[in-house]
């Protein structure tokens, strides 16, 4: 769980990311955190399941890049993103971003800014599964 930037299959702890992100300072004062979740209503219709699939070869380098870049333009003390790929249910957790500042300001305004940047620039893409088919989902910042 060392690793700040992830990909992968399973399911995260929020409090496991939380306690990383702590450990890495005592003088973090502030931490936000992003967490998206699977909703079961989409664009007008029930959403069994939703499968996630990613270029991993570009998507995990693009995260750690958005990761410093977060950190250098935040002044943050440390960042995490952890996204998720395969099949996951409503209820399910999709990606996780925590951002650690001495302040609040500055973590809270580098979360925001992660999730929107990770959504424009990362490929990960989504196909939702409803009781009309699957279908591929446009990206929206």
């Amino acid at each position: 769980m060392n690793d700040a930037v992830r990909i992968q299959l399973e399911d995260f702890s929020q409090d496991i990311e939380i306690r990383a992100l702590q450990a890495c300072s005592k003088r973090m004062g502030g931490i936000a955190t992003f967490l998206g979740c699977a909703r079961n209503f989409s664009e007008g219709h029930e959403v069994s399941e939703i499968s996630f699939d990613a270029y991993e070869r570009m998507a995990l380098p693009e995260m750690q890049k958005l990761r410093r870049e977060a950190i250098e333009r935040f002044g943050l003390l440390d960042a995490r993103i952890v996204h998720r790929l395969g099949v996951v249910r409503a209820g399910d957790s999709i990606v996780f971003i925590a951002a650690g500042a001495e302040h609040r300001a500055p973590a809270l305004e580098a979360c925001h800014w992660m999730i929107d940047e990770l959504k424009e620039r990362v490929p990960i893409w989504k196909k939702e599964t409803t009781p009309q088919g699957e279908s591929w989902v446009t990206p929206h910042p």
